[in-house]
């Protein structure tokens, strides 16, 4: 005679356990991830955008990169294989104008990125304060923001103009009693790309500003309270409470602010073009790429500039992530 079947062990609460379901029936289809799908959803006109405003028209310099087009010439597009590429860094006429663009454009980045970066901070902890109008000061700080580049070159070419009824010549002579003379800032080799600077970061510090200030208010108060029992010094606090707390905000910021100082164009075509700027000293590479292609009308040479630009900028991007990253583990 065959034992009876052990009774199942029950379950902690006393409840017998459900038994298994057969091995013939079907399991339930998994429904789709609703998450991803909605993500997707979201950020498709934002792909859209960016595939039809930057992937199909980098696709396309890469494609005229490898021909002779002229702007206005009757004659068809003739393939050229990598020659305007062998151009650019081997033939004098074309490698000294790029690569002294090149230089300018890193000195610019240089420069910038940790003058802006810092001046942002400093004006975000100024105005993270608790007072009065204190919204009033920030639109203050916001407003050259909200002025377009070109319109921001003429008010500082006015500034800076050479002759004695520029501001800056003037207020000098006035403060000197005297002494001082007109002085070509935009004409000098010296102060040209100097005064570039000083333009771009008045006119951009503004913006990285608000997203500091905003970094800065998302630190809770309990940590500058805990600061103050522990009698900690103001430097000690930026040290060890607001530094750790914005640390994500400002890598964006100084990423944000290196790839917007290798754009820049504007100022330097409006201040050449009308305001006698040294050419020479602070020509950049989307600067070169543009007269290039509507000055030379030289359609391919300028894509090719444009392509081997965007490699440069790639590559100095990722070196800055890996460095923060590396920074950011330690």
């Amino acid at each position: 005679m065959n034992p009876a079947p052990a009774p199942a062990p029950a379950t902690p609460d006393g409840r017998k356990p459900s038994p298994p379901a057969p091995s013939g029936t079907p399991l339930r289809p998994r429904r789709p991830n609703r998450e991803r799908v909605h993500g997707l959803l979201m950020s498709a006109p934002a792909l859209g955008g960016l595939i039809a405003f930057v992937g199909v028209p980098f696709v396309y310099a890469v494609v005229l990169s490898f021909y002779n087009v002229r702007l206005g010439s009757p004659l068809p597009p003739r393939f050229f294989g990598i020659e305007q590429y062998r151009r650019i860094f081997t033939d004098p006429d074309m490698s000294g104008p790029f690569l002294r663009a090149l230089v300018n454009n890193l000195t610019f980045a240089v420069v910038v990125v940790p003058l802006q970066t810092a001046l942002a901070l400093g004006l975000a902890i100024l105005l993270n304060r608790k007072l009065k109008a204190i919204g009033v000061f920030r639109s203050l700080f916001f407003l050259p923001v909200v002025f377009p580049m070109a319109l921001v070159a003429v008010i500082w070419r006015l500034i800076l103009a050479r002759s004695g009824d520029g501001l800056l010549n003037s207020a000098l002579h006035t403060v000197s009693f005297g002494n001082w003379g007109a002085f070509d800032w935009l004409g000098n080799g010296l102060t040209a790309m100097a005064s570039i600077i000083v333009l771009s970061v008045w006119q951009g510090v503004g913006f990285q500003m608000v997203i500091l200030l905003a970094g800065l208010q998302q630190i809770p108060g309990e940590l500058y309270e805990a600061a103050e029992l522990d009698r900690a010094s103001p430097w000690q606090k930026f040290r060890h409470v607001t530094l750790p707390g914005i640390r994500g905000t400002l890598v964006f910021v100084a990423m944000l602010t290196s790839v917007l100082s290798f754009r820049v164009f504007d100022q330097v075509y409006v201040l050449v073009k009308g305001g006698g700027l040294d050419e020479d000293a602070t020509r950049t590479v989307m600067y070169q790429a543009v007269t290039t292609a509507f000055d030379q009308h030289n359609i391919g040479q300028a894509s090719a500039i444009t392509v081997v630009f965007f490699l440069i900028v790639v590559v100095l991007t990722l070196i800055q992530r890996r460095v923060v990253r590396t920074g950011n583990e330690d």
